[in-house]
């Protein structure tokens, strides 16, 4: 689905349908345009006594089949309509879905999910109606419009007649013209007071559980309160504009209702025409106030979904900062050394340097470990090993290949990358684990729990592996989330494993088992982790010590406590705090 295509797009994939849809509409219309004439010839019949009884059952019959012929084909019109305009509304969303997973985490710092979600409730449903529904009342109204003129001319009425009460219709495309700007400029703004809406509430939703805890709910219904009532504001404007013109059309409607009476009556009195045609024509008068309704109905619904449409326009011409070439390649990381050379970045193109002058190599099948302060780059380093953001040219290279020249899927599919915060879905136990690959067979879902450390716990629970998680995996607690999520890690038994900072929420013994299940199952495999304690680290075959973007340290355990540097002063405050810690449990 190609930017500012999406209704060219899907057009041109169901044009037939509506094809259809309006010649079906033509015939029901063509059919229903014959009441008001038969009805005129029966009120002549009537006028001048030539009814009988078998007339009348005649009349009546006929006005039965136009009834029956008109709702059935109508009827047919519009199940076609309302099909085609589901499957637009699958169509976009499988496509804005498609275009979101494409595009990078910087894209994602930006838009909060309440915000994306608005574009896949809100807006994908205006355009849908716009083009369902409106389509539907557009070429139902065209059609019958069309007909009742066309038969008005047919029969025996003066033209200057039908002229004069079909001439304050005419005032409908002015309005249009004036008005119909008015109302899509209102309703973009609703648009985008509903997505901020729906990004208040996701967010405070998620965070319930804080809001109880301090007892806030009166601020955060405050906050929502002002939220809605910016909502509110701008759907009282567009409803005021909205409301005069769709008022104004069956206004217009009447009016010429009200000529077709006067003007008709006296015609008819003065013998110009006969009291059949005059009926006729205030049933065909009275017969084109619906669609003119159905029009204005249309004009609102399209202006409205316009403003949706150049929202998801918009959205859809943004194109991910993550890039691949097209000559990208496939690169098998197996045996391929990880080489970082005078890497310095910054985000969002800030004089304010994260990482400054970086340069590593890590040998294929070893461990390093980084430690630092807390906003020391440790994070950063590893995105830009995901590529999750771009580093310089040159800067970051896997084997002989830079990392902005493989294709992401290789990639990613090579590494593991285990966060602090792994999230976890609203599925079962089993499922998360395997996420990777579903069809994973049980006996390895069980042996990644097994050197997570986690499989205690999971077979404690009722269903076991088959235990539904709640949202984000809050039916476990900090430390089995993370042990989880770290069991979905080691299952890709990938040839780079990141453990960003991923057993922190663990104690000293079940993190010194994991550690040595890690370098059990992937001593031939390379490994990163990073950590805030020096026990998660000290087996790596190499450490660095990052300090304000800037490697201040390398080397082994035992090199680094010999330098009397950053990394022996975390050492020696870690080492009392376990000592106060244990010597607390004992008293």
């Amino acid at each position: 689905m190609k930017p500012k295509r999406i209704l060219a797009d899907f057009f041109r994939k169901s044009w037939y349908v509506y094809l259809i849809s309006i010649f079906l509409h033509l015939i029901s219309n063509s059919i229903n345009v014959f009441f008001p004439k038969v009805l005129g010839q029966f009120t002549d019949k009537l006028q001048i006594g030539g009814l009988t009884r078998d007339l009348i059952v005649d009349y009546s019959l006929l006005l039965l089949v136009i009834g029956v012929g008109h709702v059935l084909f109508n009827g047919l019109a519009m199940y076609l309509i309302m099909y085609v305009g589901r499957r637009f509304e699958f169509f976009v969303r499988r496509g804005l879905f498609k275009h979101f997973t494409e595009m990078s985490e910087r894209f994602y710092s930006r838009n909060g999910v309440g915000k994306l979600l608005s574009y896949f409730m809100n807006d994908v449903t205006a355009v849908r109606e716009s083009i369902s529904m409106g389509i539907n009342q557009a070429a139902n109204a065209t059609m019958l419009l069309v007909a009742a003129v066309t038969m008005m001319l047919l029969i025996d009425i003066p033209y200057y007649l039908i002229l004069a009460s079909v001439f304050p219709l005419l005032l409908i495309p002015v309005i249009v013209v004036y008005l119909g700007p008015i109302i899509r400029r209102r309703s973009l703004k609703v648009q985008e007071a509903l997505g901020t809406m729906t990004e208040t509430a996701e967010e405070q939703f998620g965070g319930i559980r804080v809001t109880k805890k301090f007892a806030v709910e009166p601020i955060m219904n405050e906050r929502f309160g002002k939220t809605v009532e910016q909502i509110r504001h701008h759907q009282l404007r567009l409803v005021r504009v909205s409301s005069f013109f769709q008022a104004l059309i069956p206004f217009l409607g009447a009016i010429a209702l009200v000529v077709a009476l006067a003007f008709g009556g006296y015609l008819t009195i003065s013998k110009q025409i006969t009291l059949g045609n005059f009926v006729a024509l205030t049933l065909y008068i009275r017969m084109l106030m619906n669609p003119l309704q159905q029009i204005g109905n249309v004009i609102n619904s399209i202006q409205r979904s316009r403003a949706s449409l150049e929202r998801l326009n918009e959205l859809l011409s943004q194109k991910s900062d993550i890039m691949e070439l097209e000559n990208a390649k496939a690169v098998d990381l197996s045996d391929a050394g990880i080489r970082i050379q005078n890497l310095s970045f910054s985000y969002e193109k800030t004089s304010n340097k994260v990482l400054r002058d970086i340069n590593l190599n890590i040998r294929p099948g070893s461990t390093l470990g980084i430690i630092g302060r807390t906003g020391s780059g440790k994070t950063t380093l590893m995105k830009l090993l995901l590529r999750t953001y771009d580093p310089p040219p040159g800067t970051v290279w896997f084997g002989n290949t830079d990392v902005r020249e493989m294709t992401l899927e290789s990639l990613r599919s090579q590494i593991a990358y285990v966060p602090q915060d792994g999230f976890l879905f609203s599925t079962t136990i089993r499922e998360n684990i395997a996420f990777y690959e579903r069809d994973t067979e049980m006996e390895y879902v069980e042996a990644a729990a097994r050197h997570a450390q986690i499989y205690d716990n999971i077979v404690d629970l009722p269903n076991q592996f088959e235990t539904r998680l709640g949202e984000r995996g809050l039916t476990l607690s900090g430390g089995q989330r993370q042990r989880t999520s770290l069991a979905r890690g080691l299952i890709k038994n990938a040839p780079v494993m990141i453990l960003d900072d991923s057993v922190s929420a663990v104690d000293a013994v079940t993190e010194k088992d994991i550690i040595e299940s890690i370098q059990k199952e992937r001593s031939d495999k390379t490994t990163i982790i990073i950590a805030h304690r020096i026990s998660a680290i000290k087996h790596a075959d190499e450490i660095i010590v990052l300090d304000d973007g800037v490697i201040v340290q390398r080397g082994t355990h035992m090199e680094l406590l010999a330098m009397q540097g950053l990394y022996a002063t975390l050492h020696a405050i870690q080492e009392e705090g376990s000592q106060h810690a244990t010597g607390t449990s004992h008293s």
